[in-house]
């Protein structure tokens, strides 16, 4: 009889604790203090996304799940020319296509992305064989297509594309090379006339899958039928395991994924297959939603639907995403927490999510009245406290709830520090320089005060020894309004009215480093918190209010999922797992709360059963 060693080469190890990395796929252990058998188990699984600004079916889709483009599409009537670009958490606007349109095409990336064929119904125009490349904010009309078509299949690059079949009945296969449309020359004709199909994969190594044929009598009905394109030719591949019309697809040609689709109203389907090259795995990832006429972008283990249509709903905004992995994953996401007594902005905040710190602030109508008001969070809700000796606005602050620090802000500026014992507040050492809008990072007995506005844009930092302040490195660019984090030998300082509003800058305890990583949107009266290798930044100017999210983890700026409330002004706390957002200016100050739990992704593992 053949052991676990004889078959997999390796024993099966005792361990105290489970194994926190790829490594164990694969592999069972023994855990001795549960007394019980494990190992990794794959997950396959459909997660709800956020939902497209315009709802719409039949649009174009290209990218891939944390990069894609969607555009066009039907609402149903009129059809749309708008676009969107996904970034793994949020949708923003793009350019929209010159022509609006359904059922067309799709081809290419987020940032070169191919739009072709479709149909507007509502016009006279009605079927089209217009082409469309996106660059990454804008649509530009290229070279028409040999033959109008609409629910056409698509797939490939921006430079090498193919379409083929659609409405009205055309078996002709056309290739894209970046410039003009070429009729290929049989044996390249597709089998029948397909049309409402999925479609993946490269100019010389395609499939299409499901979808209707247009001869079919009474009336076109749902196939399972799979064609592979090798470049010249369509053959067989394995059928599906249910017959559908309008299915969403992603992937390769190898490696596939085709989800939803329908039947006829009222039979809509939620079932997701996988495809290895030669026969249809039904997944036990299923779509929260029997939806179909959504467009997929992505590949076969991280997959976007966008859109589509469901039983009960013409035209839907709803976007998942797929997940084949041996990880369980938690996105990232904010949740409204308590309301602060006093609404505010550009107070100083500090401390934990569950335990910090909103101090000072200032309310309109204008001239804003400084406030002096103090406040605890415990993580449902905000309690007053003791007042700041001076009320005032644009000020900083570092620390912990039972230990902080508030210094500068004022207008005129101020260089006023009081202490924080977890009551009451008490007069520290002066800063060197009054200012405001400046920037705190620290604790009591070692905070660093950098920046700030007196008058002119200030570089200059200081750093609190628990009396007293001292001279320490200057900022590379004097900046104001911006956000900082961390400790004092091991300080960040990012965004703000910096000239680019995308700097972000290291500080070591000696001097400030100007580090190669950018924000993706600059901003300013932002807010966030954390450490100097993992930080989160959040709200702020860009120009206007603003939602975004985004993480530093020491290296790039990513973005992650978007706060409700835009907003400016509001203070911070926290890290970048269990963050805080409170106050700030809308078209007025407000006090709500939001708290960030930040994304996880952890080994799925599973306890065998022995009985």
């Amino acid at each position: 009889m053949s052991t676990y060693k004889n078959l997999i080469g390796k024993d099966v190890n005792f361990l105290t604790t489970d194994p926190d990395n790829d490594a164990a796929e694969g592999q069972i252990w023994y855990n001795s203090p549960s007394g019980a058998f494990k190992n990794v188990a794959g997950a396959s699984s459909w997660a709800s996304a956020e939902d497209l600004s315009t709802a719409r079916r039949e649009s174009g889709a290209a990218g891939t799940q944390t990069a894609s483009v969607v555009f066009g599409g039907g609402l149903p009537n009129p059809d749309t020319a708008a676009t969107e670009e996904y970034n793994g958490f949020n949708y923003s606007t793009g350019g929209n296509m010159t022509t609006a349109r359904e059922g067309l095409g799709a081809a290419g990336t987020q940032t070169a992305a191919l739009g072709f064929g479709g149909a507007n119904y509502s016009t006279p125009e009605g079927t089209s064989d217009k082409c469309e490349e996106y660059d990454g904010s804008s649509w530009t009309a290229q070279n028409t297509m040999n033959n109008e078509r609409s629910y056409v299949a698509g797939f490939g690059l921006q430079t090498a594309a193919i379409a083929v079949g659609g409405n009205p009945g055309s078996t002709t296969t056309e290739s894209y090379d970046g410039t003009n449309w070429t009729n290929l020359s049989a044996p390249s004709n597709v089998p029948g006339i397909l049309f409402t199909n999925a479609s993946c994969g490269t100019q010389t190594a395609g499939i299409i899958f499901g979808g209707a044929y247009l001869n079919d009598t009474p009336a076109p009905g749902p196939q399972a039928v799979t064609l592979e394109w090798d470049g010249s030719s369509w053959t067989s591949g394995g059928n599906l395991n249910q017959a559908r019309r309008r299915p969403g697809g992603a992937g390769t040609q190898t490696a596939a994924i085709g989800f939803g689709g329908y039947a006829g109203p009222p039979q809509f389907f939620n079932v997701t297959e996988i495809y290895d090259g030669s026969s249809w795995t039904t997944s036990s990832g299923t779509l929260a939603t029997a939806t179909s006429s959504m467009h997929g972008s992505g590949t076969a283990d991280a997959t976007l639907s966008s859109g589509g249509s469901t039983s009960t709903a013409a035209v839907v905004a709803t976007s998942y995403e797929f997940n084949n992995t041996i990880n369980a994953i938690t996105q990232a996401a904010w949740a409204n927490g308590g309301n602060l007594n006093t609404a505010r902005q550009y107070m100083a905040g500090f401390g934990t999510q569950n335990a910090a710190l909103a101090a000072g602030g200032s309310v309109i109508p204008y001239p804003a009245t400084s406030k002096n008001e103090t406040e605890e969070y415990d993580g449902s809700s905000w309690s007053e406290q003791n007042n700041l000796g001076t009320a005032r606005r644009y000020l900083a602050g570092c620390g912990t709830q039972t230990a902080g620090l508030a210094f500068g802000g004022g207008t005129p500026y101020s260089n006023l520090t009081e202490e924080y014992d977890g009551s009451s507040w008490t007069a520290g050492g002066a800063l060197s320089t009054a200012r405001s809008s400046l920037a705190g990072f620290g604790i009591q007995t070692a905070g660093v005060a950098t920046g700030g506005y007196s008058g002119t844009a200030e570089n200059s930092t200081e750093e609190y020894g628990g009396t007293s302040w001292t001279s320490g490195g200057n900022l590379n660019t004097a900046n104001y309004q911006f956000a900082a984090a961390g400790i004092l030998t091991a300080g960040l300082a990012w965004a703000g009215q910096n000239p680019s509003k995308q700097q972000t800058e290291a500080y070591d305890g000696t001097s400030w480093t100007t580090v190669p990583a950018t924000l993706n949107t600059g901003t300013f009266s932002q807010t966030g918190g954390g450490t100097q290798t993992a930080a989160f930044s959040v709200f702020g100017r860009s120009p206007g209010n603003a939602v975004q999210t985004e993480l530093y983890n020491g290296t790039s700026w990513t973005i992650s999922a978007n706060a409700a409330t835009a907003r400016r002004g509001a203070g911070g706390a926290g890290t970048q797992a269990a963050g805080l957002g409170f106050g700030g200016f809308t078209t007025t100050q407000v006090n709500s709360t939001e708290e960030f739990t930040g994304g996880t992704s952890a080994l799925n593992i599973k306890t065998i059963s022995t009985s």
